[in-house]
């Protein structure tokens, strides 16, 4: 399974995906669910996947293939005008992707679905995010759709829920991820560390802070056994609950 969230924040965008893969219990793998593409000066794009890994890889195989051919030959992130049209491009190689299993005689063509959150800059434009369905469709971030979240989303999502803040900086945004990241690793053991995260600031128009967080991470213990501990007392200053008399 997967766990990935892609925000919006006032200063920009925040991304954190986990890097868990099975098939089977006995079958786990890490594999880099988040990919990068940039031109300094010009734009960053961060796409995040969730389903079948097959099409998952193919998709950032073929995208980042086309980056590589000229601009007349294929449609390609590093030469689309906006990030409406990144999104509209993503949306039209996962389709093509998920078409090619259908007619090559693949069966339940929907296992081979994926969803994927496309964000970045491109230059003369603000900051986009999108989510991009298995059918090829998609949808934008908006004030009231402030993040958007694929695979194991129902752990994590009551955290971000209450506690997300536009106005946050990045150090909160980290921390608030961080807290429903590790809820849903509690609850679901098909999600989990390392985990990615990019984190881009409005126009600066380049990769400025991107890193991966261990399981064993001091920050990430500390967070764990502290969200922990907050729950807990938490729990216990709330009102007792009085039994019905007999």
């Amino acid at each position: 399974m997967t766990y990935c969230v892609g925000m919006m924040l006032d200063a920009g965008l925040v991304f954190m995906s986990d890097t868990r893969t099975n098939a089977g219990i006995d079958n786990i793998s890490s594999f880099r669910k988040m990919t990068v593409w940039e031109e300094p000066g010009d734009r960053v794009i961060t796409l995040l996947s969730s389903g079948n890994l097959a099409t998952t890889q193919a998709v950032v195989s073929l995208l980042d293939e086309r980056t590589k051919t000229p601009e007349d030959r294929q449609p390609s992130l590093l030469a689309a005008p906006s990030m409406f049209q990144a999104a509209r491009l993503v949306a039209a190689t996962l389709r093509e992707v998920i078409s090619q299993h259908r007619e090559g005689g693949q069966e339940a063509a929907s296992s081979f679905g994926a969803t994927l959150i496309l964000g970045g800059q491109i230059a003369g434009g603000p900051p986009r995010l999108f989510l991009i369905y298995p059918e090829g469709n998609f949808i934008e971030a908006s004030p009231d759709t402030p993040f958007f979240q694929i695979g194991e989303t129902k752990y994590g999502r009551p955290i971000l829920v209450r506690a997300y803040n536009p106005a946050m900086g990045f150090e909160e945004a980290m921390r608030l991820l961080l807290v429903s990241f590790d809820s849903t690793v509690k609850a679901n053991l098909s999600v989990g560390a390392p985990f990615d995260f990019h984190i881009y600031s409005t126009d600066s128009l380049a990769v400025e802070t991107r890193g991966r967080i261990d399981a064993d991470d001091p920050y990430l213990l500390s967070i764990s056994e502290g969200w922990g501990d907050a729950l807990k007392a938490a729990l216990d200053r709330l009102p007792p609950f009085t039994l019905p008399a007999e």
